[in-house]
């Protein structure tokens, strides 16, 4: 199996990144390197359960859309929301109408600030669970810290976090360095996660 494809630049890339032209600039700029901010952090957990039996073009299409109507995913913000703002969101064209995620972005916000009282951040949380010993490259769609997180993130009452869910949270924001060996990207990730202090 080919790990990966010749970018617009002629250097090699995971190669999922061939789906779509876009995908090139969010693999290059974003995916795999290591992100210590609450918001960011919520915004991508949120995003990932709306992509749930969705592909990830049609959320990264729509990305502006949803952070513009979720309030750039600010926490506190997203709590406050009421019904009316469900209301509003389901008439929403620009983003996934889709009640019980639209629901659960809500419900997880609430669950965020739980957290957050109990844990001192988000970030703090979320770094617990960086593998000590990552799958190869591109060979899992879920991992046994992603199943552990899944589910004590369930315990506390939050939605649309599976296990697969979980892990393309932690593939995007750097808990695992998961581009190809061949990737011209990976060891720029991989830098990027020496020089990342982990959130305490």
């Amino acid at each position: 199996m080919v790990d990966t494809v010749l970018g617009p630049d002629g250097k090699p890339r995971c190669t999922w990144c061939q789906a779509a032209p876009e995908f090139f600039d969010y693999h290059d700029q974003e995916w795999g390197y290591p992100v210590g901010n609450d918001q960011r952090l919520f915004e991508k957990l949120c995003l990932e359960s709306f992509q749930s039996g969705l592909s990830w073009r049609t959320i990264l299409s729509k990305r502006e859309n949803f952070r513009k109507a979720f309030k750039a995913f600010d926490i506190n913000a997203v709590a406050a929301f009421d019904d009316a703002d469900t209301k509003r969101l389901l008439q929403d064209a620009g983003i996934v109408r889709h009640r019980g995620k639209i629901e659960a972005v809500i419900n997880n916000a609430r669950r965020a600030q739980e957290l957050i009282a109990a844990e001192v951040s988000l970030a703090a949380y979320v770094w617990r669970y960086e593998a000590e010993t990552p799958p190869a490259p591109q060979t899992a769609s879920t991992s046994p810290e992603s199943v552990a997180m899944s589910k004590d993130l369930k315990k506390r009452g939050w939605k649309f976090v599976g296990p697969t869910t979980v892990f393309a949270f932690m593939q995007a924001m750097g808990l695992v360095n998961d581009h190809a060996d061949g990737c011209v990207m990976r060891e720029k990730a991989a830098q990027l996660r020496r020089e990342f202090t982990k959130p305490q």
